[in-house]
């Protein structure tokens, strides 16, 4: 039986870029090159009065200096959908790159749920190498580091129940802890994949991501996320513009940036 959670999923950001820049060595297909656009995305489990919100965005000015288009800023966006300190007590970080973890500071007293192996890693020496550390943003780390210290962080092994019907799924690949969430849904069973699956078609064709922790890991996530997904079930990639168009708006205020997965 359902535990009833309903998943919207919130697209605050978008990037117009090319398909070479956003699949790892794509002139390997032999085809041409062409447009891809990436948006960006943050998601709100509810279950009667408990909300649990996933990912928290990029920061607008961090968004906007890596040539990002904010849509709407993600505070205003989750104000809209009545979330803020007073209404959410846990936030998922499914990986610590940047477009996941800006804004933490509208939850100063929330816990954080981090993968283990995430978090060791990105406040780990090996973090600071040039190709690492481009997906993340030093002060965010920082309030990370500093909720562990204030006893705010939950570790994730995956696997996990990390409430009724949420459970954690390690998967790794983008990012060296990537974490996704299976859930009990009004709408049925319901994957979001995060960055572990960027677009439908990277699995679909089997095509990686352009940003990769490890390449061995990055494939075994899809055929985790096959497994994971039968027919019936919702699985929902990070960043593909198909979400807000498969799925029905939000109606009121979000109805331009959110929608319902049902």
């Amino acid at each position: 039986m359902s535990s009833g959670w309903s998943v919207i999923a919130v697209r605050y950001g978008t990037l117009e870029t090319t398909r070479s820049e956003a699949y790892y060595r794509y002139q390997s297909y032999g085809e041409p090159d062409g447009p891809q656009v990436l948006d960006y995305y943050f998601w709100i489990l509810r279950r009667g009065d408990e909300t649990i919100l996933v990912d928290t965005g990029f920061d607008p000015d961090v968004g906007r200096g890596r040539g990002r288009t904010c849509l709407i800023e993600p505070a205003q966006a989750m104000a809209a959908l009545g979330v803020g300190p007073e209404t959410v007590s846990r936030v998922v970080l499914t990986h610590l790159h940047y477009d996941h973890t800006g804004n933490l500071d509208l939850f100063p007293d929330a816990e954080l749920l981090v993968a283990s192996r995430d978090l060791d890693f990105w406040l780990g020496p090996l973090a600071r190498r040039p190709q690492f550390a481009h997906a993340v943003e030093a002060e965010e780390l920082g309030q990370v580091l500093a909720a562990v210290d204030a006893g705010r962080v939950r570790r994730l092994e995956g696997g996990e129940e990390i409430a009724e019907g949420v459970h954690a799924i390690l998967l790794g690949g983008h990012s060296p802890g990537q974490l996704a969430l299976g859930i009990d849904a009004v709408a049925g069973w319901t994957v979001l994949a995060s960055d572990a699956l960027h677009f439908y078609e990277e699995l679909e064709r089997d095509r990686p991501f352009g940003v990769i922790a490890d390449l061995a890991e990055m494939y075994e996530a899809y055929d985790t996320l096959r497994e994971l997904c039968g027919p019936g079930a919702h699985l929902i990639p990070g960043h593909d513009p198909e979400i807000i168009n498969r799925y029905p708006r939000i109606e009121g205020p979000a109805r331009d940036f959110a929608v319902e997965i049902r």
